[in-house]
């Protein structure tokens, strides 16, 4: 098996060390890649740095059809991505073969906002000192960007670093997970066969303990970083004069409410809260963790989802039948097996699951579980339901906030007032109203608030993340 090359300014390279990347599911070797030199390193941030004028300047056009290149390669080649992220990250075939799509119409997206990214005039002449003024509004790129990533999404997520940097004419360099880097590897290749000028975008397996140098690097004045809390503060605390935007980690939350009570709307709601708590074996920041049900519907919920939960299909990722495969790492699943194990101990019952076999970790129901357990009140990234009753909305809503997240939350309502209400008092970046808050259009803008990070991602809303508005005002025009 011969190794992966990465790719350095766009050319691809092999370095020294070797990565090799194994099945979650059955540890066999899929894939082998080599980690880049401190030479190659230094090259790409060397390129990125002197390409970024001229990225700045490439017409829309340029920029538009690169984009849309990419959106058409993953398309054509859909089946061997789904695949390969399957192989390296262990997700069932069927959400590769939706992380898959979501990439595809990321980069489709990223390039229709490329040609709609005009900037916007204003009228200066609402005061009488300004008659005869008129401004122009544009915004450009503030420099090459950093793009680190994680192995959940080891396609999509890359997508919303590359896609937006491009949209806009910035240079790119990313940093993949060291569990996950060849679905980032087959995107470079995808890259490599644009027009994209030498040293637009580079694509870097290292590992995490020589991310520092990359972070700390001043010819990379953008750093946009998607992964865990700690390590997110880290980087904050290291480079306080950079631009930093932060996809962290959250404890997502679903509450159902009074008005949501027929029998068909409480499968609905277990159905749904079932399927996305353990949709990528709970390894998504907006999976559901905690559902807050009325207490006067939650005996009657509470048998629903849990059997809901059981017919899920947990085992090989290949099969497409298969729901719930494994957790990146058996490591992973013996943290998951702990905290929930911690839980039972401080008097947590298990409704359903909570049986570990090797880095499998079954869909498991928990109730009863104190608000200081840590399955509870961190993010446990893993496919583990907490199950509670509250009194009313209101309570509903300070059951929701307490948390040290605030990434995304469902509320489970036809009122519209509780919907705006939910909007009004809930402390996340989103509210999705009348479902889980799994759900994230890549087009949206998708970030939190608190523990959850800063900035936000989303197309047209990364592409502001990485530039600045510039102002040119035009004198002595009759308007």
């Amino acid at each position: 098996m011969e190794p992966t090359p990465f790719f350095v300014a766009g050319r691809p390279a092999h370095g020294a060390g070797e990565l090799t990347v194994h099945h979650p599911y059955d540890g066999r070797t899929v894939g082998r890649t080599t980690l880049a030199t401190a030479e190659q390193v230094e090259a790409a941030v060397a390129a990125a740095a002197e390409v970024a004028a001229t990225a700045a300047e490439l017409p829309a056009h340029a920029r538009a059809t690169a984009l849309d290149h990419v959106s058409r390669r993953l398309a054509e080649r859909a089946e061997e991505v789904a695949a390969l992220i399957t192989a390296e990250n262990g997700k069932p075939v069927k959400w590769a073969r939706a992380e898959v799509g979501r990439a595809v119409s990321t980069f489709r997206w990223a390039a229709e906002e490329t040609r709609r990214f005009s900037g916007e005039l204003q009228r200066l002449d609402t005061d009488p000192a300004a008659t005869g003024r008129i401004a122009l509004v544009r915004r450009v790129p503030k420099g090459p960007v950093l793009g680190i990533t994680p192995f959940n999404f080891p396609l999509n997520l890359v997508a919303h670093k590359v896609a937006p940097a491009v949209a806009v004419g910035a240079p790119v360099l990313v940093k993949p997970a060291p569990a996950t880097p060849l679905t980032a590897l087959l995107l470079g290749e995808i890259l490599a066969e644009t027009d994209l000028p030498a040293g637009m975008f580079s694509v870097l397996p290292l590992p995490n303990d020589r991310a520092a140098e990359l972070v700390t690097d001043p010819r990379l004045p953008v750093v946009s970083f998607t992964g865990s809390g700690p390590v997110g503060a880290a980087i904050r605390r290291a480079v306080p004069d950079k631009h930093v935007t932060l996809e962290l980690g959250g404890n997502a939350a679903v509450l159902i409410c009074a008005d949501w009570a027929e029998d068909a709307d409480l499968t609905v709601a277990a159905q749904r809260i079932a399927t996305f708590s353990n949709y990528q074996a709970g390894q998504s920041c907006i999976a559901v963790q905690r559902v807050f049900v009325h207490e006067w519907l939650y005996d009657g919920f509470l048998p629903r989802l849990v059997a809901a939960v059981r017919e899920l299909r947990t085992g090989d990722p290949t099969d497409p039948a298969t729901d719930v495969g494994p957790l990146v790492s058996e490591e992973a699943a013996r943290r998951v097996e702990a905290w929930v194990d911690e839980a039972v101990t401080a008097g947590a019952a298990v409704e359903t699951g909570g049986r570990r076999s090797g880095a499998t970790y079954p869909p498991t129901v928990l109730s009863g579980v104190p608000h200081t357990a840590r399955v509870r009140a961190e993010e446990v990234f893993g496919p583990v339901l907490v199950v509670d009753r509250v009194t009313d909305d209101e309570a509903g809503f300070a059951a929701v906030n307490d948390s040290a997240y605030g990434l995304q939350a469902g509320v489970f309502t036809r009122r519209l007032d509780v919907a705006f209400a939910a909007a009004r008092t809930l402390e996340v970046g989103g509210v999705i109203v009348g479902d889980v808050p799994s759900y994230r259009a890549d087009q949206m803008p998708y970030g939190g608030v608190k523990g959850s990070g800063v900035g936000r991602e989303g197309l047209r809303s990364a592409m502001d993340d990485y530039t600045d508005p510039r102002v040119t005002v035009l004198t002595g025009l009759r308007l």
